[in-house]
C-alpha cells in the first residue's frame, strides 16, 4: 500500500474546503494514452489505490505501462469502538487521498484501446466515486 515516508503532522484536521470545487491539478493525460477520471469528490484509501492497481496489472497481464496520477497522504484518525467521548483524538488508522470531479487517477499506455478500457473499467468498480474512461486526442 501507498504510505507517506514522513509528514510534516502526524495528525490533521479533516478539512471541509476540498468537499467543493472542482480540480485544477491533474486534469489532462500527461504520460498515458488512456486515463479514469473522477466526476465526483471523495477521499479515496491506500487501500483501495491498491486494489484498482493490482486490477490493472492482472488484466493488462504486465503489458502495458501503468501511472497512479494521486498519493494518498492525508491521514484519517479513528478511536476504538469501546472508547468513551473524548480525552483527544484518536490515533492515525489509514492515509487517504482527497480527490475533485475532473482530477486523472489512472493513466494506461502500452495496450490497445479495447484492453485499456476495460482495464480501467474494472479498476473503476474498485473506487468509491464514479469515474469515467478518458482518451488523449
Amino acid at each position: 500500500m501507498l504510505l507517506p515516508k514522513k509528514v510534516k503532522h502526524r495528525k490533521w484536521h479533516k478539512g471541509r474546503r476540498a468537499r467543493t470545487g472542482i480540480a485544477t491539478r491533474r486534469v489532462e493525460l500527461g504520460f498515458g494514452s488512456f486515463g479514469l477520471k473522477t466526476t465526483e469528490i471523495g477521499w479515496i484509501t491506500s487501500r483501495q489505490i491498491e486494489a484498482a492497481r493490482k486490477v490493472l496489472t492482472r488484466y493488462t497481464k504486465k503489458g502495458g505501462k501503468i501511472w497512479i496520477r494521486i498519493f494518498p497522504d492525508k491521514a484519517r484518525t479513528t478511536k476504538g469502538i469501546d472508547i468513551p467521548m473524548g480525552s483527544g483524538k484518536g490515533a492515525v488508522d489509514h492515509y487517504v487521498a482527497p480527490v475533485k470531479p475532473g482530477a486523472i487517477l489512472f493513466e494506461i499506455d502500452g495496450v490497445d484501446s479495447a484492453s485499456a478500457r476495460e482495464a480501467l473499467r474494472l479498476a473503476g468498480h474498485k473506487l468509491p466515486v464514479k469515474a469515467i474512461i478518458v482518451n488523449k486526442s
